[in-house]
């Protein structure tokens, strides 16, 4: 049976390689639903937001999974569900062959060291009235990994493994650039050894060059600590330079998964096509034609029936208006949920 993402009735096989590592998170059908405040004053009625809609995914061990779409399509709550910050509706978490809804909290409370999340906005994320000692030093007194002297020299080391210096240990936050704070906030998420990091939208506060220089250190960092990492961005520009594997995601689906070179070579989705279309290129002989796509996402309260992609997508047909399209493969590993343009 091939895989499903946004069905009811999803089959809970997840699209990933035929061959190597085996994954080290897996998510089958995965839903989250919130309600919304209803504008009527004496209804009881609250709306459903489905901020993830049956998502199945797989991460394999070593590799970085970029995850893109424009904010609102549910990127970083699955990031949360992954890590287990937020409980799904249904579906269902694996982490390294466990099922993280049948652990008790300290078994839950052990499994964190493993599964670390780098924020956004490297400032709003660092305490402002802690030092970088006790910001970077606290996941090691939580789990009780050093004490003393050899806390603080595994500080210093964690500091130097993201280019700081031992003097950056007695200095608030505010007291360093963008840059910098979000090499403390790395840090911080390397302190109690993980091996899975979700990054969610990491550079997309810093400048262009200083995007450049996170990037290349979340790479080496990768390479040294065997890390497995969940990229989480809006720009498919950055994905391509850190991802093995990029997913496309839209209104709380997956809607095209496949290795960075399909993706950027052969992109089979429209909405995937219209992203790519938007980056810039200094040479403007070899961009494509900008896709621009008509009004704005829709409401997750009161998605389109059919292909929620429909009523902005160019070569939407009346199929695409009734039935949901199943994320599906042709004869490879190049997955796209797409009635008129199917994986090959």
């Amino acid at each position: 049976m091939s895989p499903v993402s946004g069905s009811e009735n999803a089959d809970t096989q997840a699209p990933g390689p035929a061959e190597g590592a085996g994954p080290l998170v897996r998510v089958d059908g995965i839903w989250k639903e919130f309600r919304a405040r209803s504008d009527a004053l004496l209804s009881r009625a609250r709306p459903t937001v489905k901020a993830v809609a049956g998502v199945n995914l797989e991460i394999y061990r070593g590799e970085t999974l970029g995850l893109v779409g424009e904010s609102g399509s549910g990127k970083s709550t699955l990031g949360r569900l992954i890590l287990r910050l937020m409980d799904p509706t249904r579906g269902t978490v694996w982490f390294d062959g466990r099922d993280l809804s049948t652990l008790s909290r300290s078994e839950l409370r052990a499994l964190r060291r493993d599964m670390q999340l780098v924020f956004q906005d490297p400032y709003a994320s660092l305490n402002p009235r802690m030092k970088v000692r006790s910001i970077v030093g606290e996941g090691i007194e939580i789990h009780d990994l050093a004490r003393g002297r050899a806390k603080e020299e595994r500080i210093v080391q964690l500091l130097e493994m993201v280019g700081m210096g031992p003097d950056a240990m007695n200095r608030y936050p505010h007291e360093f650039s963008g840059g910098q704070r979000q090499r403390i906030g790395i840090a911080r998420a390397l302190a109690v050894s993980p091996r899975f990091v979700v990054l969610d939208e990491p550079v997309s506060a810093l400048d262009v060059s200083i995007q450049a220089q996170i990037i290349n250190l979340l790479q080496d960092l990768q390479e040294r600590l065997h890390l497995t990492y969940l990229f989480i961005a809006h720009d498919l520009r950055v994905v391509e330079h850190i991802s093995r594997r990029v997913g496309i995601m839209y209104l709380g689906k997956i809607v095209e998964l496949a290795s960075r070179e399909q993706i950027y070579a052969n992109p089979r989705h429209p909405y995937t096509r219209a992203l790519l279309s938007a980056i810039p290129t200094i040479d403007p002989a070899s961009k494509p034609e900008r896709i621009k796509l008509p009004g704005e996402m829709p409401s997750p309260v009161d998605p389109p029936p059919g292909c929620a992609f429909n009523p902005r997508c160019p070569y939407a047909e009346d199929r695409c208006r009734v039935k949901e399209p199943a994320l599906e493969t042709g004869h490879g590993s190049h997955w796209v949920a797409c009635h008129v343009f199917p994986a090959q």
